[in-house]
């Protein structure tokens, strides 16, 4: 696990360094020579090699300079321009032309709003020259907490980071823009025993579990309520991932015989409940769910439900009583955005927690305004307003808990932004509840494998939602070995 720090905790972890007896300049020599020893494997060694050096003021330009002493030491030509001394544009243009690397130490993670003067024309050419850059900490120009960039910003191949990884480094267009990101221990202390907590999953931390030799297809049910006219294909998704994951009995509850009938014939089991004249989820169905739903490890409530007011009835009430977690998705967060209270009454009663995914859209419903620039913030709020596990779907999905606790997701892109795709993740982490997993631990790791599974799709980055589905096998087996094969 890795941990995230924003800028103000990252600089009272620095202070509490030097308070603890490693002085200032101890801290900024190791992150310069860090610098210097990843500049020079970018660069494949040092003969003939050039390089220039941006440096701001404050720590980010200091560990600029440092790593420019060290890579002169060790032969490489270093063109070292400082904004606090100033420089002409043609003298950085010269070096521009004959660098094969630009350091970019001109802002760090501190850094708001926007590049001014001559830091933003250095930007604006240093970008247009297309040379690699290994940026410090950060891309100049790039909000440290929250990735937002307000005007230019440097956009580097390679990021080198201190100590933790930084938001601004984890969401866009911070994430675009730093490339590769390493992380790199200079000695700062950094163990996580603070609350709450945010963190970057790591394949290491992935909760697979497997069979056990007792094991038979209800010790792991999962139970999936959607569809309605002309939305069949939604639960279909969510259970055919629920089963890929492991879960060994779906069966998915739709409204109505003829939905059923499109179900049926294959590995999920069908449950035609009671339904509109319009091919809705009827508010009684609640019933027929809750006399069954102890028998089950999970229940996915949501996907392809529609807005009918009987069904929206019927999701409350199911939500409200049924005494097993839940993954609430899609069509259900409209259903508990008319009426939060019932997940209040649900924490009450002492039921498991539920799972909420939302997207952007179905966020604003729900806490009734947008997300905002700081995700973090935004799936932490909603999860201890609502007493549930939030997962926010985006570029660098969030996931939170009630108690602050949140970690970011990293994989996936703008692959999984198709229809269907929330769907698949939705029996994804249905599926690991069902085997046991914690909730929490579930929604994160689901995230993780869905946006591995985008990749290891053959049709990639073409893909559809079914084609998520059918590459969930090899994902899983893959990442059970400990390893991440897609790690860039």
């Amino acid at each position: 696990m890795h941990f995230v720090l924003t800028p103000a905790e990252m600089s009272a972890a620095d202070s509490h360094a030097i308070a603890s007896g490693t002085p200032e300049s101890v801290l900024v020599e190791r992150a310069g020579r860090a610098v210097a020893r990843h500049a020079q494997r970018m660069l494949g060694g040092t003969y003939g090699r050039r390089v220039v050096v941006l440096a701001g003021p404050g720590n980010n330009g200091a560990d600029g300079r440092v790593a420019a002493r060290h890579l002169w030491d060790r032969g490489v030509g270093v063109d070292e321009l400082l904004l606090e001394a100033g420089f002409a544009e043609h003298d950085l243009q010269r070096a521009l032309s004959r660098a094969d690397l630009v350091i970019d130490a001109m802002y760090g993670t501190g850094f708001r709003g926007e590049l001014e003067g001559l830091a933003a024309r250095a930007c604006e050419l240093v970008n247009a020259d297309g040379t690699r850059v290994l940026a410090v900490d950060i891309p100049s120009g790039v909000n440290g907490a929250t990735g937002v960039v307000a005007g230019a910003a440097v956009r580097a191949a390679e990021t080198i980071c201190f100590a933790a990884y930084k938001p601004g480094l984890l969401f866009e267009p911070g994430r675009t823009l730093a490339g590769r990101v390493a992380v790199v221990d200079i000695g700062i202390a950094i163990d996580g025993s603070g609350t709450p907590q945010l963190s970057v999953l790591d394949v290491a931390d992935l909760a697979l579990p497997s069979p056990g030799a007792d094991s038979h297809k209800w010790s792991s049910g999962c139970l999936v309520v959607g569809g309605s006219s002309g939305m069949v294909g939604a639960p279909l998704l969510a259970g055919s991932a629920a089963l890929r994951c492991g879960a060994g009995m779906v069966v998915c509850a739709v409204p109505g015989l003829s939905a059923a009938g499109q179900v049926s014939g294959r590995e999920l089991v069908a449950r035609a409940l009671p339904a509109t004249a319009e091919g809705a989820l009827a508010e009684d169905a609640a019933v027929a769910v809750l006399k069954e739903v102890a028998r089950y490890g999970a229940v996915a409530i949501g996907p392809g439900l529609g807005r009918d007011p009987a069904t929206q009835a019927a999701i409350r009430r199911i939500v409200m009583e049924a005494d097993v977690a839940m993954v609430i998705d899609a069509d259900a967060h409209n259903a508990i955005a008319v009426d939060p209270s019932v997940l209040e009454s649900r924490r009450a009663a002492g039921l498991p927690p539920a799972v909420l995914t939302p997207h952007a859209g179905e966020y604003e419903r729900l806490a009734g305004r947008p997300v905002g620039d700081d995700r973090v913030a935004a799936a932490r709020e909603l999860a201890g307003r609502l007493h549930a596990i939030v997962l926010l779907k985006g570029p660098a999905t969030v996931i939170a808990a009630p108690d602050g606790r949140a970690v970011v997701n990293r994989t996936g892109g703008p692959a999984l932004a198709t229809a269907g795709t929330g769907d698949v993740l939705t029996g994804v982490i249905g599926g690991l509840v069902a085997q046991g997993v914690d909730p929490f631990d579930a929604a994160a790791t689901g995230a993780y494998v869905h946006g591995r599974a985008a990749e290891a799709a053959p049709a990639a980055p073409d893909i559809v939602a079914s084609d998520l589905v059918r590459a969930l096998p090899r994902t899983l087996r893959a990442l059970r070995t400990g390893r991440d094969p897609w790690e860039k």
